[in-house]
């Protein structure tokens, strides 16, 4: 019989461009097989890696208070008369753009205004940096790694192949 498989936090450094990017594998699902009466703990694991190092921070807009108009209106969808019944949904105009965000994710009408003003921020951003946004400089970091590990998985399959045809395995 072996023993159940704990979940892990690994958080290690990985290198790319004379720089580094904080990488952590979190546990995103864990499920218990049972196989030939051996309980086997399964974790499925996702990849997230952080950008913020690396991200220009300098072009990205203030939020004026003044320049803002809020509302607080009754939210919406599941949830029944608790919903219906709080005005809990936080819709949050900027004046100069003409931008609008609603925001209804929490139950909290605190948190629902700190979400609605990171979401306005983002579409400002988005709105008057354009290609510099930060959600562009993150997806260019991103396309960068994701094209530097299709060259290392294809330099790895050549090699197995050349390693293969050297060896006669084939």
């Amino acid at each position: 019989m072996s023993s159940l498989v704990q979940k892990l936090l690994i958080v290690s450094r990985t290198c790319f461009d004379q720089s580094c990017a904080t990488t952590c594998v979190l546990p995103l699902i864990d499920q218990r097989i049972s196989k030939n009466n051996v309980n086997v703990n399964i974790t499925e694991q996702i990849r997230y890696k952080s950008y913020k190092r690396f991200l220009d921070y300098s072009k990205l807009p203030k939020l004026e208070e003044n320049e803002l108009e809020e509302q607080h209106v009754r939210g919406s969808g599941p949830g029944g008369q608790a919903t219906n019944k709080t005005s809990n949904a936080v819709i949050l105009k900027h004046v100069p753009t003409g931008l609008v965000v609603k925001c209804h994710e929490t139950r909290s009408l605190s948190q629902n205004r700190k979400i609605a003003r990171e979401l306005l921020l983002k579409k400002l951003d988005n709105l008057i940096n354009g290609e510099e946004s930060l959600e562009k400089q993150e997806e260019r970091l991103s396309k960068r790694d994701s094209i530097k590990k299709q060259q290392k998985q294809k330099k790895m399959t050549d090699l197995k192949k050349a390693f293969e045809e050297r060896e006669n395995l084939k």
